[in-house]
């Protein structure tokens, strides 16, 4: 039981198949190796075993918090979902902003840790410190719009006030692969399938009324210090600056332009690295131009509304409303938000720049429940697969800017439908090894790429390769040195020094994530203000060594649970088109001829982390302290690293 500020000392186990629930607390020396949210719910799944399969019943899922969550702390409205991925077998945690986080643990709750499958469908209501399960047959089949709805009106509360909605829709009922979680405020834990484990479950939605027990600083005095500190330095920034930066006016959009403008945008399913390209609209005249559906554009046309989540004076999200007609069929939508990384997926990725489109895209994935990164990568892999044959087996076809088939191929997708969605709905790997096309595949571990060209952005290179949960740009966000020089610039075209890099961006953000924060506070915050917030909260009193080796501890439990799940260094690898010689960037820019030096940076980043090979020898997991929790069925030396010769 710990009595360290910022922590309720409660989480709640809920055997699914039982219909039963058991409270306990938190171990004292679990909060303080591993901190919370994505650190203590990776203790947690690991604990559970690797071996489980993700969309068995006994995969945990756990909602977590951390001790930042839900205070006055900037940016501290996240929630972490951690779990086996379904898409990659390996541990994934994804989070999601607005006010679930906060709500549940003004509700009393730290987390909320699930297994097992219910014989029906239900939803969870969390109340008070309490969790009642209750029958969600009736909204079994419903989008997650509808369902947020009814919700709303069958739980005492109301939406934006006092109660927070954490749905799926088809997506996760129907296990596709990348499906994923969306609260009310359209906001996702997308990446990894988190939606289909909730589906695999039978568990519709987790329903949030929040109370009043904020938590409170340990250390008034110190966390005031690093609180004043981190907001001046928000404040200053010309990236998070309140209605001054460029997140605050354009939102995470505002990359579209500076990345097409840097040759970084991945095209055309990453065959090119902007829309600017000659190359990139041939075979064919089809031309297309990033800054149609970038940030500044969406704020002149179609921006609406700047919503913000709990305590963040940053407003990043940027709500839209368009009217487009699609198939001779006029649609009004309202959604929050035009992200970046939706808008390249369904968007230059898939050769399109029809704004309006790509903002009913989004909406629509919202509502269906699947990961809009995902969901535009795979639809870009089709399109690249049809224009070489490969699926007229099938009978099937998707030709490269076709709005509105991608808007059906959506709907496909999610329930499931005909040859190409269902084939689709299993992910990148299985569309690979199904239809032999591998060369096809933007995937890292059976996720697909972000929005940053690794042969432009070194850092994201080796950054996706090592990524424990799949290609991400958010375990090791380099672009903020190599694009916006935070802390300092580096050289995107550099290699040497990426792999130090990385590991140290891996670990900043796996305490962000622990604590559980935005990582835009990165873009102003250091460690300082990180150490003086944690130790202010909690009453700890670490220094920032010792904070920086709890976030290696945490991200060598992620890869010591991958070594487990059967993954080694030959795991940490990139699309054959951004490494081999043949595939150098195309066409004129600053990108021509370039590729992605992966091995050299493997070595320098494994010396770093003092992996083997991309496994985690029992020197270092003794170093870190981490040990081998019970139910795992394994012993030390069963994923060990070679011995030396």
């Amino acid at each position: 039981m710990t009595e360290l500020g910022g922590y309720h000392d409660r989480v709640a186990r809920v055997d699914l198949s039982a219909g039963e629930v058991q409270y306990e607390g938190i171990d004292d020396e679990d909060a303080k190796k591993y901190i919370g949210a994505r650190g203590l719910g990776v203790k947690y799944v690991f604990e559970q075993g690797p071996d489980v399969d993700p969309l068995g019943p006994d995969n945990l899922l756990a909602f977590m918090t951390g001790p930042l969550t839900g205070t006055q702390t900037v940016m501290s409205g996240r929630i972490a979902v951690v779990t086996k991925s379904p898409l990659t077998e390996t541990v994934t945690d994804s989070h999601h902003g607005g006010w679930s986080g906060a709500r549940l643990k003004w509700s009393g709750m730290d987390g909320l840790l699930f297994t097992g499958k219910s014989e029906h469908p239900v939803y969870a209501v969390v109340e008070d410190g309490e969790i009642e399960l209750r029958d969600a047959s009736h909204i079994w089949g419903w989008g997650i719009h509808d369902t947020i709805d009814e919700l709303e009106s069958e739980v005492d509360g109301q939406l934006g006030k006092n109660l927070s909605v954490m749905a799926i829709g088809p997506g996760g009922e129907n296990e596709v692969r990348f499906g994923c979680i969306v609260n009310e405020d359209d906001r996702a834990s997308g990446r990894g399938g988190t939606g289909a484990v909730m589906g695999s479950k039978n568990l519709k939605a987790v329903v949030v009324k929040s109370g009043t027990r904020m938590p409170k600083p340990a250390e008034p005095e110190t966390f005031k210090q690093g609180y004043q500190q981190a907001m001046e330095l928000i404040r200053e920034s010309e990236v998070t600056a309140p209605n001054e930066g460029g997140l605050s006016l354009y939102g995470t959009n505002v990359l579209m332009n500076a990345t097409e403008e840097m040759d970084g945008l991945p095209t055309r399913n990453g065959r090119y690295t902007s829309t600017s390209s000659e190359a990139a609209a041939t075979p064919g005249d089809h031309n297309i131009e990033a800054e149609k559906v970038s940030g500044e554009n969406v704020r002149e046309n179609i921006l609406v509304d700047e919503p913000t989540c709990h305590s963040c004076p940053v407003a990043c999200k940027k709500e839209v409303e368009v009217t487009t007609t699609v198939k001779g069929k006029e649609m009004n939508v309202r959604g929050e938000s035009y992200e970046y990384e939706s808008a390249f997926a369904l968007g230059p990725n898939s050769m399109n720049d029809d704004r309006d489109k790509i903002a009913v895209m989004i909406d629509r994935c919202n509502d269906l429940g699947i990961d809009t990164i995902e969901a535009g990568n795979m639809i870009a892999m089709a399109m690249e697969m049809t224009e070489q044959g490969k699926l007229d087996d099938l009978g099937e076809h998707i030709e490269w800017g076709d709005a509105d088939e991608m808007i059906d191929l959506l709907e496909r997708i999610a329930n499931r439908e005909g040859d190409l969605g269902d084939l689709l709905a299993g992910g990148a790997n299985h569309v690979a090894e199904t239809m032999d096309a591998h060369e096809n595949s933007l995937a890292v571990k059976g996720q697909t790429i972000p929005a940053y060209d690794p042969r432009c952005m070194k850092g994201m290179g080796i950054g996706y390769a090592t990524s424990n949960r799949g290609a991400c740009h958010l375990r090791a966000y380099t672009p903020s040195a190599e694009i916006l020089g935070i802390p300092e610039k580096h050289d995107p075209y550099e290699w040497e020094g990426k792999g130090e890099l990385a590991a140290l961006f891996q670990d900043m953000h796996a305490i962000s994530d622990s604590f559980d924060i935005c990582k835009f506070n990165a873009f102003a915050e250091g460690i300082e203000e990180y150490v003086l917030q944690y130790n202010g909260m909690t009453g700890l009193d670490v220094t920032e060594d010792e904070l920086l080796e709890t976030g290696d501890r945490i991200y060598t439990l992620e890869r010591y649970y991958n070594n487990l799940a059967g993954f080694d260094g030959s795991d940490d690898s990139l699309p054959g088109r951004f490494v081999e010689g043949d595939e150098a960037v195309p066409g004129q820019g600053a990108s021509e001829g370039q590729l992605c030096e992966l091995d050299e940076m493997k070595e320098e980043y494994y010396a770093r982390r003092k992996w083997v090979d991309g496994v985690v020898p029992d020197e270092r997991l003794d170093e870190l302290g981490i040990d081998l929790g019970p139910g795992t069925g394994v012993s030390r030396g069963d994923s060990a690293a070679p011995a030396d010769d």
